[in-house]
Order: structure tokens, then C-alpha cells, then sequence
């Protein structure tokens, strides 16, 4: 099959290309600078260029602070950009996966969130988003869509190597402890994709809204020890720096996070069978090679 990936320089865009390194299917991936999203004309010519089987959409604006004051430059990449390749990918028939998030919801449950619970972002990050999905859904019925949260891998900023980095340079920090999340490998966000992608080619795809993140949820605070104890045993560290828990007052933002935003793969094992995130699994080989 032929998959159009956009987003290619992101985190998730570049375990994507690795994932399906190996695979008898051609992969399309376009970064930012091959294909604005947000251009309904561009996002026509390359399609109608390329004619993909599958519309792998990894493209986003993930800045949840900056979105606050950049709300028209969020909008068109999150609403405009989704709604521009689901119906580009409907004229061919195609398959479109998206990719997004727990910050669709507002927080306020304290077991995991299911794809039927009802959404309510809390700040322009995640009402974009959401209205993102809703695009999708609108104008292509062959859509899986995938929210995940707390993505890390090798590629790209995130948690894991902030926590890393801020190690190394001082002897104990601050940590939101009144957060909780399930962190999720993009790797594994890749192979979900995967999966997706071979069972629309046997012709036994479900579309749906799905969530997929990691198995085992817990706060910032306790991801990052967790982080500095393997970058101990695995010689990044030399030292675990002293932890402080902190909680969301004490650490303000711009945009409003999720107190509890952990979600439940369930669904998506049993309709693919693939299991959640296993980030703790991951986490040694990670820390020794960031």
C-alpha cells in the first residue's frame, strides 16, 4: 500500500518511518516545508499527485502554551489541516489515521477515560484539536483516529530527555506531583499505526475514535524519578538529583492541564490487538541512548 505521512520531523513521524522501514509498503513522508497542511490546494496536488491508499496524519501544532496567544496559527494546522487531508483522502477513497490527544478532556474523572466519554478541553490546544477530530469524522468515514498522550521517544524535545538534560545540570528540581497521565512510547504510537494500516489492507479495519497510550499512569512528578533511577543503572547519571513534588499552582502556565487525563487502550486492543504502551519497558534502552 501507498501512505502519505505528514508530520514527518516530528517524534512520532520520524518512529513511523522507522517502523515501517522494513515493510513491503511505500511510504510518502512529508515534512512541514513538502506540504502546508493548512493549504487546501497543496494538500489536493500532492494527494491527487501521489494517490496514497492511507492518509497518515502526524502533523500538528503541539505548543499547548504558546496556543493560547497563537490561536489562528493552532487553528489552521489542528482544525484546517485535518479537514483538508480527510477530504482529500475521501476523493480516493482512502483510509486517514490522526493522531490526538488526552487534551481533549477536561480532567475532571479519576479512572481512565474512555473514546465515550464526553470531551470538554479546557484551552485552545485541545479545543482545536478536537475540532480536529470532528473534521475528520465529518468528511471521511474511513477514519481511525488515535488519541495518545505524554508522547517520548529518541526524536524530538520531550519529557524524558528534558528530565535528562536538567539532571545533569543541577542537584535537585521541582516536579508537578497533581498530574496524572500515562506516558506512551511513540514507537509504539508507530506500530499502533502499523497495525491500522495492515488491517486496511485485509480489508478488516474498524473506523472509529481510539484512544492508545501507555499501560501504567502516574504523575510527572513520579515519571521523572522513574526516569532518573534507569539513568542512574544505565551510567547517564551519576546521580538521581533530589525530587521535590510541586503542585500545579505552584508551577503556572499559560494553558490549563488536565489534572487526570490517563486514557484506556482497551478498545483499541480488542478491535487490533494491540496492547498498551509498555513505556517502563522501554525506558532502560531510551535513557542510554538519548
Amino acid at each position: 500500500m501507498k501512505i502519505l505521512l505528514t508530520g514527518a520531523n516530528g517524534q512520532l513521524g520520524r518512529c513511523v518511518q522507522d517502523v515501517f522501514a522494513d515493510s513491503d509498503h511505500t511510504l510518502i513522508a512529508l515534512d512541514r516545508q513538502s506540504l502546508n497542511i493548512a493549504d487546501e490546494q497543496a494538500v489536493n496536488t500532492l494527494v491527487d499527485e501521489h494517490r496514497p491508499h492511507v492518509i497518515l496524519n502526524a502533523a500538528a501544532y503541539t505548543a499547548v502554551d504558546k496556543a493560547e496567544s497563537e490561536q489562528e496559527q493552532a487553528r489552521q494546522i489542528n482544525v484546517d489541516g485535518p479537514a483538508n487531508l480527510a477530504k482529500a483522502a475521501a476523493r480516493q477513497n482512502a483510509l486517514i489515521i490522526h493522531i490526538s490527544t488526552d487534551y481533549v478532556f477536561d480532567g475532571r474523572k479519576t479512572t481512565p477515560y474512555v473514546e465515550t466519554d464526553p470531551t470538554n478541553p479546557q484551552g485552545v490546544y485541545g479545543q482545536t484539536k478536537l475540532d480536529g477530530e470532528q473534521q475528520v469524522t465529518q468528511h471521511n468515514p474511513k477514519h481511525v483516529i488515535l488519541r495518545t498522550a505524554w508522547v517520548f521517544s529518541e526524536y524530538g524535545n520531550n519529557f524524558v530527555k528534558t528530565m535528562l538534560r536538567l539532571a545533569k545540570e543541577r542537584d535537585s528540581l521541582g516536579v508537578v506531583a497533581d498530574q496524572m497521565g500515562c506516558p506512551t512510547y511513540a514507537g509504539d504510537i508507530a506500530k499502533a499505526c502499523r497495525r491500522v494500516v495492515e488491517r486496511y489492507d485485509a480489508d478488516t479495519a474498524h473506523y472509529d475514535i481510539y484512544h492508545y497510550g501507555g499501560d501504567i499512569a502516574l504523575s510527572w512528578c513520579d515519571f521523572a524519578r522513574a526516569i532518573f533511577t534507569q539513568g542512574v543503572e544505565q551510567g547517564v547519571l551519576s546521580q538521581s538529583p533530589q525530587v521535590k513534588a510541586i503542585t500545579t499552582a505552584e508551577y503556572p502556565t499559560p494553558a490549563q492541564r488536565p489534572a487526570y487525563s490517563v486514557l484506556s487502550s482497551d478498545k483499541f486492543e480488542r478491535d487490533y490487538g494491540v496492547a498498551a504502551s509498555d513505556w517502563r519497558g522501554i525506558l532502560p534502552a531510551l535513557c542510554r541512548t538519548i
